[in-house]
């Protein structure tokens, strides 16, 4: 199988794009920040069904990570990705150097160096050096579950999306429901700011464990993986529960059994699919969300109901 196209500069991608939209073939984004799993490899196989050809993204974004937050532990494996998106077909990958710049993104530019190679000064700024000073917010869906201990996770997220949108210019995007809140995020932005987009959420892939696949799993250690089963273990039971018991005996149920696993809990959420806000019951169709830390990784997981 051939290996996709790689490409770095934003105007090149979007000539790309334009070159084979033009002649009606269709194109599917989904957007990554590289360590690609299994997760990534579902979303791609369902994004190479719905369109002509595929386009993924790789781009550790710094705008969703707090100056405390691991952006520079965040793992990378740019060839072995390459590798396997070559095995799986994809058309077109787009690594770029940077989407947004602002002072405080030095760090940020030597962490890439370390993942593709690149010179710490990657680029001039082309506004003269005032940086980014734009984003977009999603005011609502952005408040609690993640947002409350990320306050600036879903305007990094929200932005750098839109900018990915603006230059591939797909039909249609793929992102994955363990993000639930993010997933939500993004398909208000569309349809609040009129993209011609179709966004699909596609369900959580999990180890043979149950463990919800994530690029952070590889920082566990050995027996923090086995008590961050506890997550996922406690998500099934609380919906087999769901009839018989209260919204709070449910997060109850799922609370006592992370932190009896060693697990420390940001949050356990029973909230509305659709507009994420908590339910005090059941009575329309709900997502139960958990945050929980083992030791310095961060781990999130939901369950439908």
């Amino acid at each position: 199988m051939s290996e996709p196209e790689v490409i770095r500069d934003k105007s090149q991608m979007r000539a790309w794009s334009r070159s084979r939209r033009c002649n009606g073939i269709t194109l599917a984004l989904v957007p990554t920040m590289g360590f690609l799993h299994e997760g990534h490899l579902s979303l791609i196989r369902t994004a190479k069904a719905l369109a002509d050809l595929t386009v993924v993204s790789i781009y550790v974004n710094p705008g969703q990570f707090a100056p405390s937050e691991d952006l520079s532990t965040y793992p990378s494996d740019l060839a072995g990705d390459l590798r396997k998106l070559t095995s799986i077909g994809v058309d077109a990958v787009f690594c770029p150097t940077e989407l947004y710049h602002s002072a405080s993104d030095t760090d940020f530019t030597r962490h890439r160096g370390t993942i593709y190679g690149e010179s710490e000064a990657v680029s001039s700024l082309e506004d003269g050096g005032s940086g980014h000073q734009t984003w977009i917010r999603v005011e609502t869906l952005e408040k609690g579950l993640c947002g409350t201990s990320r306050p600036v996770f879903f305007r990094g997220v929200a932005t750098v999306v839109a900018k990915l949108f603006n230059i591939v210019e797909p039909d249609v995007a793929l992102f994955g429901k363990k993000d639930y809140q993010q997933w939500r995020v993004i398909c208000q932005m569309v349809r609040d700011l009129d993209f011609d987009i179709k966004i699909i959420g596609v369900d959580i892939v999990r180890e043979a464990d149950g463990l919800a696949m994530s690029s952070r799993n590889v920082r566990l250690l050995p027996e923090q993986r086995e008590m961050a089963l506890s997550i996922n273990k406690s998500l099934s039971r609380a919906k087999v529960a769901a009839r018989q018991k209260s919204c709070h005996e449910l997060k109850a149920l799922i609370m006592q059994a992370i932190s009896e696993s060693g697990g420390k809990i940001d949050y356990v959420e029973i909230v509305d699919q659709l507009n994420l806000r908590p339910v005090e019951e059941i009575s329309c169709p709900v997502v139960l969300c958990v945050a929980a830390w083992f030791g310095n990784v961060r781990l999130i997981d939901n369950i439908e109901l």
